[in-house]
């Protein structure tokens, strides 16, 4: 029994969508993409107040500690922002919510662990440089 080819006809290429693009003064690098949270007043004072400690230290490892929760602090708050809070604005049940708030807690308690040893065995110079990225991804 054979069994005539069968024809594919090729799938349609998506439409391409116009993005309007920055211009930038000669010899400056193009911006890259980035995605930004919102965070409370508080927070981000804490988060200032301990950058300018840091970046002005003699021996920025005495903050390692507080860098590290501030990490871990900034990290719930950024995903409390893009997934919960997403979750409670697309009015989600209750069920999927409780799900994804205690995944994220799983998520969370793990890159916990990771972030602290990472932060943890820091010199001086690579917490001034996370300082840094900090500083930058505020503006």
């Amino acid at each position: 029994m054979t069994t005539s080819p069968r024809r594919t006809t090729p799938a349609k290429a998506p439409a391409t969508v116009k993005r309007s693009v920055r211009k930038t003064k000669a010899g400056e690098p193009k911006p890259k993409p980035f995605l930004r949270f919102h965070h409370s007043q508080d927070l981000r004072d804490k988060t200032l107040e301990l950058l300018d400690a840091v970046d002005g230290a003699r021996d920025a490892t005495i903050f390692s500690l507080q860098v590290t929760e501030l990490v871990l602090e900034l990290t719930e708050s950024g995903m409390d922002q893009y997934f919960l809070q997403s979750l409670k604005a697309t009015k989600a049940n209750f069920v999927v919510q409780q799900s994804a708030a205690l995944g994220l807690a799983g998520v969370q308690k793990v890159m916990g662990t990771v972030i602290r040893n990472m932060i943890g065995r820091m010199d001086g110079r690579q917490l001034v440089s996370v300082s840094s990225s900090i500083r930058q991804f505020m503006v």
